[in-house]
């Protein structure tokens, strides 16, 4: 049996280790660990059994951020963190952001027998930082599409009228209209494109009114079943009915789900399945100034199609970026700005080969304040 702490911890903190939010480790002297509480064996996804009396270098195998901040407090004296860096590699789960701070325990009379390792889940920190960048991105395109849209309508508005013109002059020469067809089909398509972008630049004002998500998700799913895309895919919808209408743009939000929806078709082939779910998110809330804090609706899109690779996920809400043969590359972008203009919040999960999951979050909103 490895050494334990000198002084045993009491019932009331052990209470207070037990109930509290934050994953608490204790290391003795030896390098071995001695106390592991229920919110460190929920984010590390280890067990008493698995952890205690084991020394760090076999449960942070390989973790040379952790292991660096134990072995400073321990052998410096000294408390240290990291907020930024640290990636906790976990055995059943994939690799989770994380604050660290590891604080040296001293005895009554100054004797240092251990240190004390506190972990927190920054995952939801860095989704609303990249968020934020993301919100910073589109305002930088909106700023180059509204000074684009000026040069480039008008002119191509006359590329447009003149090629429908020609067309009216070629009567009977099939062979010359053609190219007259793809001309105007080109430059509607370009009109269309300029069109998403000055949604990202000067969106229309809101019109607020009451949304049932239920029914906006419920009819969407009803059409896109006869969508070619769909063919072949289950629909399992578990909507909460007891959500009451919440206070949005139901024209933008219909757009939202339609693409999300959409996208999650595509991704499937043969045997293709999508969740989507509603539920209240009890434990996050939006809090304005002068306001009381403010419930979200969580609104989950799962597919069981293709998933995104790692280097796909990341840029996949730049806009002009796309992996498909069609398309322009602003679905995710112009989503992403509808979830923000609603004060919510937008999160794709993925995994090569086995699916994605969408998370939508909007604010539980019951009045047009």
């Amino acid at each position: 049996m490895t050494e334990v702490l000198h002084s045993p911890p009491t019932l009331l903190a052990l209470n207070i280790l037990a109930s509290t939010t934050e994953a608490v480790i204790a290391i003795n002297s030896t390098n071995h660990i001695v106390l592991l509480n229920p919110a460190a064996q929920t984010l590390t996804g280890l067990s008493l059994r698995q952890a205690i009396d084991q020394p760090i270098t076999t449960i942070f195998k390989g973790q040379k951020g952790l292991l660096y901040l134990i072995h400073t407090a321990m052998s410096e004296g000294r408390s240290i963190s990291d907020r930024e860096t640290i990636q906790l590699s976990r055995p059943h789960a994939p690799e989770l952001p994380i604050s660290a701070t590891a604080s040296p325990l001293f005895t009554d009379n100054g004797h240092q027998e251990g240190v004390i390792l506190i972990l927190h889940d920054a995952s939801n920190l860095r989704q609303l930082e990249q968020d934020v960048q993301r919100v910073d991105r589109l305002a930088m395109l909106g700023t180059l599409a509204a000074g684009l849209a000026h040069e480039i309508k008008n002119p191509l508005g006359g590329v447009k009228g003149a090629a429908q013109l020609l067309a009216m002059e070629l009567t009977g020469r099939q062979d010359l209209l053609e190219y007259t067809a793809v001309m105007i089909k080109e430059t509607d398509r370009i009109n269309e494109i300029i069109d998403e972008l000055m949604d990202l630049s000067t969106p229309r004002p809101q019109a607020l009114n009451d949304v049932n998500l239920s029914k906006v998700i419920t009819d969407i799913v009803l059409l896109q079943k006869q969508s070619p895309d769909a063919t072949d895919t289950r629909f399992i919808l578990q909507l909460d009915p007891t959500i009451p209408p919440i206070i949005g743009d139901q024209t933008l939000l219909t757009r939202l789900f339609l693409n999300i929806i959409k996208n999650a078709a595509e991704a499937t082939t043969t045997d293709g399945k999508i969740t989507i779910s509603t539920r209240i998110d009890t434990e996050h809330h939006l809090t304005r100034p002068g306001q009381g804090p403010t419930p979200f609706v969580v609104i989950k899109i799962t597919d069981n199609g293709c998933g995104i690779s790692k280097s796909v996920l990341k840029n996949i809400f730049t806009p002009f970026y796309t992996t498909k043969n069609f398309g322009s590359g602003l679905g995710l972008a112009i989503s992403q700005k509808i979830v923000s203009d609603h004060d919510g919040l937008l999160h794709l999960e993925s995994i090569q080969g086995q699916g994605t999951c969408c998370t939508i979050h909007l604010p539980f909103k019951r009045d047009k304040k």
